[in-house]
């Protein structure tokens, strides 16, 4: 990884060995070197944290096809992208006011703080299941485990999904994560369109199927939630109902997989969770704060935006640096890139977003984060690793496939 200079300054550089192992060094060179740095491929990214949280919560659009002409939208241009959005681009997190305004009451009348606190004796009882599970063989590949399972089982229950094959489903939504990426390869994208629109059939059928047969459950409250004679289209239920059901378990592993790691990394900090399980909800924001389960999030300029000393111009396509700007000594404190379960401050981190677009799922991701976390370290206090940690690949959904522990 190159370090800033007169003749090279730091480069957002995502490609290299060294990143996908541990891409903090690089973001801490960006956050001190290029905190509003304009790459050469034609888009922006900022690291601060005054910076990026005033960027989450200000209002900027969320849609790409909003980005002018430029190298940015040339490259995918180039490799041959098409701009046909994911889920027909009517995912609320995808949409701007006063589209998202609509979406965002319509969806909110039936994910609830209430419905989602209503399952934690559930989500308790898988976890235990879980654990008893690899507690009989001695360990296993935790990922596999608990970390995938768990929010998986959760949220396909909350939302009253029709029974479907688990397996093809998960390698759809991981296909379709990857549209979050900054990749513009043909063939990848090619592949990512084939898993948007075989994922919107599915839902789709699983919706027209719950028309039909009603239940107790989530998909049923959102065919049902209405506003002043205002209701969901069919193709909109579809697209609320993937991103729910894609958002609500693949961050959710991400988020146990990685706080599972960062405490076998530090036993330290485990031995303290061990001795005070009080602390279990500070050393889930802590983890969130650490090793969020999404790095970047994205903004769209519609006017020229002022920030550090620079004018991003409008029609321009901005990273929110989530993760870097989480690990900031101006906030944290000097010790900012250490896990402490007992920091002061670690709610304050920004890996939930912020303002419109803060994520909808936050209150059910620390449920299924307490009762992971807390449980493994309560029934496991000599857990070790038992092999190589794999990692996916990815940037912004950065995130654990495979950890091996013996307990």
């Amino acid at each position: 990884m190159s370090t800033a200079s007169q003749d090279q300054p730091v480069i957002f550089y995502p490609f290299t060995r060294e990143f996908q192992e541990d891409p903090y060094p690089h973001y801490a060179e960006l956050r001190r070197h290029a905190p509003v740095h304009e790459h050469p491929g034609g888009f922006w990214m900022v690291s601060r944290y005054e910076d990026v949280a005033a960027l989450v919560r200000s209002g900027l659009s969320v849609e790409q096809s909003r980005v002018v002409p430029g190298p940015f939208r040339d490259a995918y241009a180039k490799a041959g992208v098409t701009d046909k959005p994911r889920l027909k681009g009517l995912a609320l997190l995808d949409r701007d006011p006063p589209d998202h305004t609509r979406l965002r009451k319509l969806v909110t009348q039936a994910f609830t703080v209430r419905a989602v606190n209503a399952l934690e004796p559930m989500i308790h009882g898988l976890v235990t299941e879980a654990l008893d599970g690899v507690a009989e063989a001695g360990g296993g590949d935790l990922v596999e485990s608990l970390a995938f399972p768990l929010p998986f089982t959760v949220i396909s229950r909350m939302l009253g999904i029709p029974p479907i094959d688990t397996g093809h489903m998960r390698m759809l939504t991981t296909l379709l994560m990857r549209s979050v990426e900054l990749t513009p390869d043909r063939e990848v994208m090619r592949v990512i369109e084939a898993a948007d629109a075989e994922i919107f059939e599915v839902v789709s059928d699983a919706v027209s199927r719950k028309r039909r047969e009603p239940g107790d459950d989530l998909l049923t409250a959102l065919i049902a939630a209405e506003d002043d004679g205002d209701t969901l289209t069919h193709d909109e239920l579809v697209a609320q109902v993937t991103m729910l059901y894609v958002a609500g378990y693949e961050t959710s592993v991400n988020l146990i997989s990685a706080g599972a790691h960062a405490l076998l990394r530090h036993p330290d900090q485990r031995e303290l969770l061990y001795t005070r399980p009080e602390l279990v909800s500070n050393a889930v924001e802590e983890v969130l704060r650490h090793e969020p389960p999404v790095h970047f999030s994205r903004r769209v300029t519609l006017q020229p935006y002022r920030v550090g000393g620079h004018e991003i111009p409008a029609g321009s396509f901005i990273l929110a640096n989530l993760a870097g700007a989480n690990r900031d000594e101006e906030v944290f404190g000097p010790d900012a890139e250490e896990l402490k379960v007992e920091r002061e401050n670690a709610r304050r981190h920004l890996s939930f977003g912020g303002g419109m677009h803060h994520c909808l799922g936050a209150t059910l991701a620390r449920i299924e984060g307490r009762a992971a976390l807390g449980e493994l370290v309560r029934r496991f206090p000599a857990m070790a690793l038992n092999g190589k940690v794999e990692w996916n690949g990815l940037v912004s959904l950065r995130g654990v496939t495979r950890l091996p522990v013996t307990v």
